[in-house]
């Protein structure tokens, strides 16, 4: 079953007096519980995509739909309250706060929720504790390793128990050895925790984990087959 349903987005930028048109009649499905790649060069759109399913940016025309819900047509009220209890996002710069403990920036998605002080407190702990971090919640950012402040950042997009876990060059900072334990966790998450992944990467080695690779050039998707998957 799709959990994400793109129908013929268009999206295009003003830059100058110049229009770029990133995609054109943009179609496709993302399956539920699925672990899919997005590849191509820089430009091409593949971030561009990831926060259209997350509602950060609005597509020109078309629709974008996740879990039924027409993203494409929230108010930003509505996408707020959507993306807090759907989507996690980690971001290519991990977008930590420095004044703030590794607690205290995966506790920040559930302060938008109605959780009371202990329920957040038990699905913090939970969270740092699936991305193996759970003995380093007062530890600040500039404390932390690159590997181990990528994975404050999943545990922050994991808070919530969204379906969507959406990653933009999740190693593309790290070295060999953190790249690694980013990828497991990736995996488990998808595996045991049945978490819909979809990830910009250039990494081959994050691609071959994925179930689906998608080669974006020109606003037009080529699928290749995965070494965790056979192409559709």
């Amino acid at each position: 079953m799709a959990l994400v349903e793109i129908r013929d987005v268009h999206k295009s930028f003003s830059r100058d007096a110049e229009r770029i048109d990133v995609f054109s009649g943009l179609s496709m499905d993302i399956e539920q519980g699925s672990f899919t790649a997005l590849m191509g060069p820089s430009g091409s759109g593949k971030s561009t995509l990831l926060n259209l399913v997350a509602g950060l940016d609005r597509p020109t025309s078309g629709t974008v739909q996740v879990g039924g819900a027409e993203v494409s047509a929230m108010s930003a009220g509505q996408l707020a309250a959507w993306r807090a209890a759907n989507v996690g996002f980690v971001f290519q710069q991990f977008n930590l706060l420095p004044v703030l403990t590794a607690f205290q920036n995966v506790e920040l998605p559930l302060l938008l929720t109605r959780l009371s002080r202990r329920e957040r407190d038990e699905r913090v702990r939970i969270a740092l504790g699936v991305v193996g971090l759970d003995d380093r919640l007062r530890h600040y950012p500039r404390q932390l390793s690159g590997g181990q402040e990528q994975r404050v950042a999943i545990a922050r997009a994991i808070v919530a128990d969204p379906t969507l876990v959406l990653l933009d060059e999740p190693t593309g900072q790290l070295d060999a050895r953190s790249s690694q334990e980013v990828l497991a966790l990736l995996g488990r998450l998808n595996e045991e925790f049945g978490k819909t992944i979809v990830v910009v990467t250039h990494d081959p080695q994050v691609a071959a984990r994925a179930q689906r690779q998608l080669h974006l050039d020109k606003g037009t998707f080529i699928e290749q087959a995965s070494a965790a998957g056979a192409a559709v």
